[in-house]
């Protein structure tokens, strides 16, 4: 029985990622999620108490991808300069994946209506993403410690603004565009 429940759980957190990262956390709907996991919507109250609770989860769970996914380009290229070549693919992925945008950009948009326990995961997100950009913008003697984090802040929200801009108008070319154009303009290492 705990297998079917962790599978349930892991499921219903799968659903509300996908439904979030198209419609953000007001458009989080225990039915919806609920037909697409195949179960009844008050089952899904059985893991999670309120929408808040589920909310919180999913940008945590959102948050905690990332972590590994920085990882990963931190393993697989362990040139720091290289590694921030590649941030931007993890933003490029969602748009890829029928237009979406980073689950933490849509909630971060949403941010005064958020309850306190999903604001706080949401900027966990953007937390993570800047400690790893200054981190390796130090190591790639890029700037130093002083400015990492300033610097850190504008590569996020650039490229966090390329993937809005380039949904806006469904063409991930933009993106790419935009994001060419960040590192001929000196704001991405290049």
């Amino acid at each position: 029985m705990q297998l079917a429940t962790s599978n349930s759980r892991e499921a219903v957190l799968a659903a509300a990622r996908r439904s979030a990262m198209a419609r953000g956390y007001n458009g989080l709907n225990f039915r919806d999620i609920a037909a697409e996991v195949g179960i009844k919507a008050p089952s899904i109250y059985h893991h999670f108490a309120t929408k808040a609770d589920l909310g919180a989860a999913v940008a945590r769970r959102y948050w905690e991808d990332t972590v590994a996914q920085l990882a990963a380009i931190s393993d697989e290229t362990p040139d720091p300069l290289g590694a921030l070549h590649r941030y931007p693919e993890i933003f490029r992925k969602s748009l890829s994946n029928d237009n979406r945008i980073c689950l933490s950009s849509f909630m971060a948009a949403e941010y005064d209506d958020l309850p306190d326990p999903v604001k706080i995961e949401v900027q966990g997100f953007a937390d993570v993403n800047v400690a790893w950009l200054s981190k390796l913008l130090v190591d790639a003697r890029i700037v130093g410690s002083a400015e990492s984090e300033t610097r850190a802040r504008a590569i996020y929200a650039a490229v966090a603004g390329a993937q809005l801009f380039a949904r806006g108008r469904s063409d991930i070319a933009l993106f790419d565009t935009m994001i060419d154009s960040y590192r001929s303009a000196g704001l991405l290492p290049s």
